[in-house]
C-alpha cells in the first residue's frame, strides 16, 4: 500500500488505507467507531475499495452529531469523490448531505437511514430483523410480561426494529396473552443505559418479567446483566442482533435466545462497490439489486439495497462458525461439553 495524504489525516482523525493509485477517493464517516462491529464493516469496505483501486479515508464522529458534520466537511476537503455515512443522528446530518450534493459527491447512507433522496441507502432489512427478534422470543415465551429495550431514539433503525417486532407480537398483545410492562429507548445504544432501563423495569414489576425483546446485542448484554443480578439470566428469553462475539457466546451459554446476524462483511463489501460505482458516474437506478425504499418517517422514496438477515440460536450456531465469522472456541467458551451441538 502506498502512503497517502499523511498530513491531512491529522485533521480527519483516523487511519488512511489505500490501494493502487486511483482517481477515486471514498470518505467514510463513522458515527461511533468504538463499537465492536464497525471494525468488521471497515475491513470489508477497505477490502472492496482496495480491490477496485480506490482510496479509503475516514473519520470517527465519536457519538457527536456536531463533530460528524465537521468530519464530513473535512472528508470533502480532502478530495472524497463518494461518501459513506453511518449517521449518528439521521436528522442532524442533513446539512452534510446538502454540502455533498452541492459538490456533486454521491452519498451512501450506511446501515442507518438518512431520509434524503440524494443518499443511496444500504442496510439489512431492519423490519425483518425486528420480526426475527420477536419470533425468536415468542417461540420460547408466547405469553406473559414483555419488556422492549429499544435502540437509540435518534436512529430510525430503532423504530423500524420496533415496528417489525410488533408485526409479530401485536395480535398476542391485543388478545392479552402478552402484556407490555416496559418500553424505553436506549440512548446511544449503550449497554449501560440498557442495563439501567432493565433494572427499572424489574423493580417496577417485582422481577415478574417473562421476556425481553432487546434491539441489538449490546442492549441485550445490558439487559442480561440486570437479569443476572436478580438471578434471572437464562430463565428469561432475550433477543439481540449483530452477531457480536459476546452475544454468540451468551447464546451458547443459554443466557441470550437469539441474535439476528447481519454479516457486516457483506454489507461493507457491497457499500464499497456501490461507492466506487457512484463515484465513477453510475446512476443510482443502475445499481444491481436496487429497490425503492419508502418506509421512512417522511415517506421519501430512496434508492436502496436491502440485504437479508439470519437469526442465530443454539440450534444453528454452526452457521456463524462455518462462515468464518467467529472462532468456535470463542462461541463455546465456558460451555459444558455435550450441551450445545455446535460446540461438540
Amino acid at each position: 500500500m502506498k502512503k497517502l495524504l499523511t498530513a491531512c489525516l491529522a485533521t480527519v482523525g483516523m487511519a488512511v488505507l489505500a490501494g493502487p493509485a486511483s482517481a477515486q477517493i471514498v470518505g467514510v464517516s463513522w458515527a461511533n467507531f468504538q463499537e465492536e462491529r464497525w471494525k468488521t464493516d471497515e475491513a470489508a469496505i477497505v477490502a472492496a475499495l482496495t480491490a477496485a483501486g480506490a482510496t479509503y479515508i475516514s473519520a470517527d464522529a465519536q457519538s457527536s452529531a456536531a463533530k460528524q458534520l465537521t468530519d464530513v466537511e473535512q472528508l470533502i476537503s480532502q478530495g472524497a469523490e463518494a461518501l459513506i455515512i453511518l449517521a449518528w443522528d439521521s436528522e442532524a446530518i442533513g446539512p452534510a448531505i446538502e454540502s455533498a450534493e452541492r459538490e456533486g459527491i454521491p452519498v451512501i447512507g450506511y446501515d442507518r437511514l438518512i431520509e434524503d433522496p440524494y443518499a443511496f441507502y444500504i442496510t439489512f432489512d431492519n423490519k425483518e430483523v425486528g420480526r426475527l427478534q420477536a419470533r425468536g422470543v415468542f417461540e420460547v415465551q408466547p405469553a406473559g410480561n414483555y419488556v422492549f429495550i429499544k435502540g437509540n431514539g435518534a436512529d430510525p433503525n430503532a423504530d423500524f426494529l420496533f415496528a417489525g417486532q410488533m408485526e409479530v407480537l401485536q395480535a398476542a398483545v391485543d388478545s392479552g396473552a402478552i402484556k407490555n410492562v416496559g418500553e424505553a429507548y436506549t440512548d446511544g445504544w449503550l449497554p449501560a443505559n440498557a442495563q439501567r432501563n432493565m433494572e427499572q423495569f424489574l423493580t417496577a414489576n417485582n422481577n415478574a418479567i417473562n421476556a425481553v425483546v432487546a434491539s441489538n446485542d449490546g442492549t441485550a448484554g445490558g439487559a442480561i446483566a440486570a437479569l443476572a443480578a436478580q438471578g434471572l439470566a437464562g430463565s428469561v428469553p432475550v433477543s439481540g442482533q449483530d452477531g457480536d462475539f459476546a452475544a454468540l457466546n451468551r447464546i451458547a451459554l443459554g443466557t441470550q435466545t437469539v441474535s439476528v446476524w447481519k454479516d457486516a462483511r457483506e454489507l461493507g463489501r457491497v457499500a464499497g462497490e456501490i461507492a466506487v460505482a457512484l463515484a465513477g458516474g453510475t446512476a443510482m437506478d443502475a445499481i444491481p439489486n436496487h429497490v425503492i425504499f419508502s418506509d421512512g418517517p417522511r415517506g421519501e422514496s430512496m434508492h436502496s439495497v436491502l440485504l437479508a438477515p439470519v437469526p442465530i440460536t443454539q440450534d444453528n450456531l454452526n452457521l456463524v462458525i462455518d462462515a468464518g465469522w467467529v472462532a468456535k472456541d470463542v462461541v463455546c467458551q465456558g460451555v459444558a461439553a455435550g450441551t450445545v451441538a455446535a460446540c461438540n
